[in-house]
């Protein structure tokens, strides 16, 4: 990253806005607030296993002081606890639903049957409690959990269905990591919003907040407008989401600093990555460790996408909206003047066992389109707006049907004018190249959920894995939750 890159656009996130200006100005002052942490939810342990209790319900939280915004939340008002899950563990989760509509919850990332998976096919109806099982059996990684209700994804995601989970195993506990929860180990669950005068939501209010995605114009981090937190040791664990419906987010400090990569989607890379910037496009995670020994304070803000990045929208999608070229705050970080000592990081995190491409028996091809530009001329006719090989969603068609402990390759090329998030329910898979060249090195773990920039050819490598179901499919998808709401997504059965 150069150092005009890093300068470039001091400005707040744009769009219409109707509250009190709340992100921070270079030399300006906002009232800050301290980091919310949501709780800890380990589950009741009994001699079947562990079993979890959640409920989806609606509540509301004064984001802005004065103004009450109607919300979504689990076991709370807006987001839900942070879910610990161990490696080998026999869980069940009870989701009750006490909202007026359906939804579902989808265990982002995790590994599990697909009557467990939590897709659109799995409809929690108000008053119905949906109990799902599976034995946990994945490394240690940050995953997440979400509504992924068919059409509606956006908008319930956007209100607060959402949260974190955390899952540990032998590695992890044997890693001289940062690893006391709300102390040295902090989930960052980043989101933008946009409010109306009276603080409600403001979902959706033009054409475009449809086809770019929806971008807001205010950062929460775990529902925290304006957030400081107080590191009180040498290094801090970020555990980084990014939950924001479209939105990608270039993470680094205002001081420039240099922090540590070590876990992305899946878990942890084989040795940290130093790293100055990370991109992180909408559901994917990392974990990063920083150092925080010179008590200096910073800011964990987001850059602009540098200059010829191949995530930049082009064309016509590049003047509807300016995407992902702001620059603002994320969170105000003031360590104590003294801070304990911390151990050093080890040099080595994990052994990833590599996939080889020879063992794959097909190559699935996927293009990711949408209905403008060239996709304007495909004559479609049939009122969707974004394809996956000129197919909207269907929830009655089978779009694949995969062998059970096999291994594939699947490679997606974008034939639109925006990145796209490409995510796929199951497992994880492993990148082999972005137009015939290998990963980098902050790419080289396990992922389920992989950036296809305009132009961009992605492939990559799956093992499917330990369970089959001909009847009950998973998802794949643009994980813009207005593209996913509104086509970009098909199925496919394991059997």
């Amino acid at each position: 990253m150069t150092r005009r890159a890093f300068l470039k656009g001091v400005g707040v996130v744009s769009g219409a806005i109707f509250l009190p200006q709340a992100t921070l100005a270079a030399t300006g002052s906002r009232t800050l607030n301290r980091l919310e942490i949501p709780e800890r939810l380990d589950g009741i342990r009994s001699a079947n296993g562990l079993s979890y209790v959640l409920r989806a319900q609606t509540g509301s939280k004064e984001f802005v002081s004065g103004l009450n915004t109607p919300t979504l939340g689990i076991n709370r008002d807006y987001l839900g606890p942070t879910l610990f899950l161990r490696r080998g563990d026999d869980v069940q989760f009870n989701v009750t639903n006490a909202l007026a509509e359906p939804t579902t919850l989808h265990w982002h990332g995790l590994h599990v049957p697909a009557k467990a998976d939590g897709g659109p096919a799995q409809i929690i109806k108000p008053g119905a409690t949906w109990a799902p099982q599976f034995t946990v059996n994945q490394p240690a990684g940050t995953f997440w959990y979400h509504s992924h209700l068919l059409h509606k994804t956006g908008e319930q995601v956007y209100r607060g269905l959402t949260g974190m989970i955390v899952l540990e195993d032998e590695v992890s506990d044997a890693l001289a990591l940062p690893k006391d929860y709300g102390i040295d180990d902090i989930p960052l669950t980043v989101q933008d919003r946009r409010f109306n005068s009276d603080g409600s939501f403001d979902y959706i209010g033009m054409h475009r907040d449809v086809m770019t995605g929806l971008f807001g114009d205010h950062i929460l981090v775990n529902g925290t407008l304006n957030p400081v937190f107080t590191p009180t040791t040498q290094r801090v664990r970020f555990r980084l989401l990014n939950a924001a419906n479209a939105r990608t987010l270039t993470f680094a400090f205002d001081d420039q600093r240099d922090f540590q990569l070590i876990a992305t989607d899946g878990g942890f890379v084989e040795r940290p990555v130093t790293c100055t910037s990370l991109v992180l496009a909408p559901s994917e995670r990392a974990e990063i460790v920083v150092d925080f020994a010179d008590s200096k304070p910073c800011t964990l803000i987001s850059l602009p996408l540098e200059s010829g990045s191949p995530f930049a929208t082009t064309g016509m999608m590049a003047r509807m909206h300016t995407g992902n070229n702001e620059r603002f705050d994320i969170l105000r970080i003031e360590p104590s003047a003294t801070v304990s000592s911390s151990p050093a990081l080890p040099s080595t995190l994990a052994t990833i066992p590599r996939l080889d491409p020879a063992d794959a028996i097909t190559t699935r091809r996927l293009t990711l389109s949408m209905a403008m530009g060239m996709g304007m001329m495909r004559g479609r006719g049939r009122g969707e707006s974004f394809f996956i090989n000129d197919q909207a969603m269907d929830m009655n068609v089978i779009n694949y049907r995969v062998k059970k402990d096999t291994t594939e390759i699947w490679e997606i090329h974008n034939d639109s004018m925006m990145m796209h998030p490409f995510h796929i329910h199951h497992s994880q898979f492993q990148i082999l190249d972005r137009d015939g060249v290998p990963p980098a090195a902050h790419e080289a773990g396990l992922k389920d959920t992989v950036k296809v920039g305009p132009g961009e050819t992605v492939r990559f490598i799956m093992r499917f894995e330990n369970y089959s179901d001909p009847n009950t499919a998973y998802m794949y998808h643009c994980h813009i939750l207005e593209h996913e709401d509104n086509g970009m997504m098909g199925q496919f059965t394991v059997e």
